[in-house]
């Protein structure tokens, strides 16, 4: 049972907190401002993961409005976002087509449920197995990601939608070093909306995207029969939303805490998307997990760092679609592509493919930020290039691994001596066996292990086979300098590879 000391709990304590903001008007204002414009972009990207899903628009709009909500309060990374994803809309967009709308909503709460497992079994901590380089290349491709949805909305469009989101650019270049009150993504969207409407400027609006709710999202429980014929339908469904949810959640959680310097609970995180996913289903929601470029815009763009904005985008969300759908119908796409266009911007490491810093990391390291960044950009999906990935990081790192044995041979009278060191597993020991001179050392052979570590199975049968090979001429061999786990490894398992 692990216990939580005072310090761990300073460690993960908000900082700040949401008393500090409701003291403080001015940092309340910039989290409630951060809260409206997050609540603005994720209204086109809830219509077009809808699409995506085969569902109606609706469902869409109520789940990222449940969700930001919900994990407002229960989640346990202040400022991250949660609502519907294209990456889990296209994990079940099977289902509907399928199956109807009830399987659907059934495969939300079913993934709810499994994430709220994986939570409590503490799925989170495996975090610390993805490496640097692999978080590097899931953020550059988070924003290639997010730079390219924006293309749909820049082609075969009027030709005054770029001078449009050229303006809303530039106003979020300028605004920063005017003042930093007020978000200057918001900014942005009033000064190109208020273009439009004043000079009634035709192009693309939030309305084209889809037709907006305009009632309370109400209960919505799935006529599915409860048996193992619609369990084995819908549970691999519901494991892949619940892992590619989890997986991306925890990954932004961790970059949001690189960029805030602070620390989250990740444990608490995994389980709070599984409830977040629950309630999101019995609402008639589509699902979904922590939303990186809204995070962002939140985090980075807006300066926001408590629950107050998370749980005010969501309310805001709510109100514009279902009391302010008319206006917000109004809002041209430029400007939220404007403020996409940003955020890709603003998250891509360049730093990572700086000419400097590509001379000075190894390649293996480089190889394996451009191996995640590839795959994400084949499948679409960023939860399949952070694990394709860690799998490129494992293999060249225990490749690279493998060649830190040494074993140096001397022979004084009748014995001969062998000093094996470095870390004795599958992918060095197989070459282990090669590495001694059976036929011309003398009638007794000593093996000191003192400098190595035995981790495997792989590494046993190995010295098995160098006793097996020593003894069919005759000679004997001492094992000697064993730590006491390697020690007990083997004598669990020498003789039982024949």
């Amino acid at each position: 049972m692990s216990v939580t000391t005072v310090d761990d709990r300073a460690r993960y304590r908000a900082n700040p907190s949401v008393l500090t903001a409701l003291k403080n008007p001015r940092m309340l204002t910039r989290e409630v401002l951060a809260g409206l414009v997050v609540g603005l972009a994720l209204i086109p990207e809830a219509i077009a993961f809808s699409v995506i899903a085969g569902v109606d628009p609706k469902v869409g709009l109520f789940s990222s409005f449940i969700m930001a909500v919900s994990i407002a309060f229960l989640g346990g990374r202040p400022a991250m976002v949660t609502a519907a994803t294209g990456a889990v809309a296209l994990v079940i967009a099977p289902v509907a087509p399928m199956y109807g709308l009830d399987y659907f909503i059934a495969t939300v709460i079913l993934a709810g449920i499994f994430q709220v497992i994986l939570g409590v079994v503490g799925v989170a901590k495996l975090m610390r197995f993805i490496p640097r380089s692999v978080m590097v290349g899931f953020v550059n491709a988070l924003a290639i990601f997010v730079f390219s949805s924006q293309f749909p909305q820049l082609i075969d469009v009027p030709w005054l939608v770029y001078p449009l989101v050229a303006l809303g650019i530039l106003v979020m270049i300028v605004m920063p070093k005017i003042t930093k009150i007020v978000p200057a993504p918001l900014v942005s969207v009033v000064i190109v909306t208020g273009v439009v409407l004043t000079f009634a400027i035709t192009v693309p609006t939030v309305g084209d995207q889809g037709e907006l709710p305009r009632s309370l999202p109400s209960l919505f429980l799935p006529d599915v029969p409860f048996t193992w014929e619609t369990f084995t339908i819908i549970a691999p469904f519901a494991l892949g939303v619940a892992v590619v949810g989890l997986l991306e959640s925890l990954l932004t959680a961790k970059l949001v805490d690189e960029i805030t310097d602070t620390h989250s609970r990740k444990s608490r995180e995994a389980w709070a998307q599984g409830v977040s996913n629950v309630l999101s289903g019995i609402f008639g929601g589509m699902g979904g997990c922590a939303v990186i470029g809204q995070t962002m815009i939140n985090v980075k763009a807006s300066g926001a760092r408590t629950r107050i904005s998370t749980f005010c985008a969501g309310l805001f969300l709510f109100l514009l679609v279902v009391v302010f759908g008319d206006f917000v119908g109004t809002i041209p796409m430029a400007a939220l592509v404007a403020v996409m266009i940003m955020v890709a911007i603003g998250a891509f490491d360049w730093h990572s493919i700086r000419p400097s810093t590509l001379k000075r990391m190894p390649k293996s390291e480089t190889f394996v930020m451009v191996a995640t960044v590839v795959l994400v950009l084949i499948t679409h999906n960023l939860a399949v290039g952070v694990v394709g990935g860690v799998l490129v990081a494992s293999v060249l790192f225990v490749r690279r691994v493998a060649h830190f044995v040494t074993v140096s041979r001397t022979v004084s009278g009748s014995v001969a001596r062998y000093v094996v060191d470095g870390e004795l597993f599958f992918a060095s020991s197989n070459d282990l066996t090669t590495l001694f001179s059976y036929s011309d050392d003398p009638s007794r052979v000593v093996i000191d292990l003192s400098g190595s570590h035995v981790w495997d199975a792989s590494t046993v049968a190995a010295l098995d086979a160098i006793e097996t090979k020593y003894a069919a001429l005759g000679k004997t061999v001492e094992i000697v300098g064993m730590n006491e786990s390697s020690s007990r490894m083997r004598g669990r398992l020498t003789g039982g590879f024949e």
